[in-house]
């Protein structure tokens, strides 16, 4: 369906691409650009390579700037090129990087070997064709400068966070004392998130009542459910509805994060712990540097840090807590705190701001 729309639209972004505008980091950045006044107007090519011919014919309006959000680098190509004739910012909104995922966190190609050369290749040059490429973490900034030569200037930090409509705060209620806690994890059973270290760790567990729950599902799963045979505080829940995440947090009393030793595991925040935050419960996941500074140098904001791919520290962080279960209330507020200072909508909000005021302020153009 062709766009006629009126020439100047000096506040209308044209998100460009065949992605899932429904997934949780599309939803949010489209929010907050409505929040910021941006009309949003779709463009989704029927062929990905051809989409700059088709926008040609479909597209009758001068966008402001184009957006192509997460997981879309085949889409960049043509919109750079059409963008390009037109004298329009450009912004991509990788999340992940197609080489960091198949190289480094899957190991399906060696780095060294011809495949991942020109894998490399093929997503370098997609990440210099914008005026601005947004990472979710300072992390991952960096990571797409040291690993495909992106100008520091040209990145920009939007962080991931939690729809807020949904995942919202709940006071945690303490538990009879002959009930145990129950430690939550969440997933797609993936190794970034190490949900076999979570099973050594029950395993290891010396400490006050605790039952262990892992939901989801995912290529480890069966294995993981191999490990837990004969350990009766480790249950598995199967896969449950997104809109149902919420009230599965509450009924918590920790939750868990990652603990995979991967590099790309230290550059990221998990979806699960901006909504374990937002859901004001307390949080354990491994010590990554994609943290901000104030959360990382310790205090009581209800987070607590183990080391990569230790069970040990995992079990004995987990048991400290039980031990403690009068507190966990208040170090649920604390949790909800945190949320609220560093990772809310009114944080990413100025982020996404301030990487607009970039782009339409730098005199570079494609």
């Amino acid at each position: 369906m062709e766009m006629r729309l009126s020439e100047q639209h000096p506040a209308m972004i044209l998100w460009w691409g065949r992605g899932d505008n429904q997934y949780s980091r599309n939803r949010i950045i489209r929010q907050l650009l409505a929040h910021l006044g941006y009309e949003i107007r779709d463009f989704r090519p029927r062929f990905s390579i051809l989409g700059d011919w088709e926008a040609e014919a479909r597209v009758a309006v001068r966008p402001s700037l184009v957006w192509v959000p997460c997981f879309r680098q085949r889409d960049v190509l043509a919109a750079a090129r059409w963008s390009r004739r037109r004298n329009i910012p450009l912004i991509f909104d990788p999340l992940i990087s197609a080489y960091d995922k198949q190289v480094n966190e899957r190991g399906k190609f060696p780095a060294t070997s011809r495949s991942a050369r020109r894998l490399l290749t093929w997503e370098r040059r997609r990440f210099l064709l914008a005026n601005l490429l947004v990472a979710d973490t300072a992390s991952h900034a960096a990571y797409f400068c040291r690993q495909f030569d992106v100008s520091p200037r040209k990145t920009a930090v939007v962080m991931v966070g939690a729809e807020e409509g949904l995942f919202r705060a709940q006071p945690l209620a303490l538990r009879p004392d002959c009930e145990p806690l129950e430690v939550l994890y969440y997933g797609s059973f993936i190794h970034l998130q190490a949900p076999e270290v979570i099973v050594e760790a029950a395993s290891l567990y010396r400490g006050p009542p605790v039952q262990w729950t892992l939901l989801g599902n995912g290529p480890l799963r069966a294995r993981c459910e191999s490990s837990a045979s004969g350990l009766p505080t480790v249950r598995f829940e199967p896969w449950i509805s997104y809109d149902s995440l919420p009230a599965r947090i509450h009924r918590a009393d920790v939750l868990l994060g990652v603990f995979g030793g991967g590099e790309k595991a230290g550059r990221v925040i998990p979806n699960k712990v901006f909504q374990a935050l937002a859901c004001g419960r307390p949080v354990v996941t491994r010590h990554a540097d994609a943290y901000p500074d104030a959360l990382r140098k310790g205090g009581d904001h209800g987070i607590f840090w183990v080391q990569p791919g230790d069970p040990k520290a995992l079990a004995k962080t987990v048991a400290d807590l039980a031990a403690r279960r009068a507190r966990l209330p208040t170090v649920a507020e604390q949790a909800a705190k945190t949320f609220q200072e560093f990772f809310s909508y009114r944080v990413i909000q100025q982020q996404l701001r301030e990487a607009l005021d970039r782009v339409f302020t730098s005199p570079t153009r494609l």
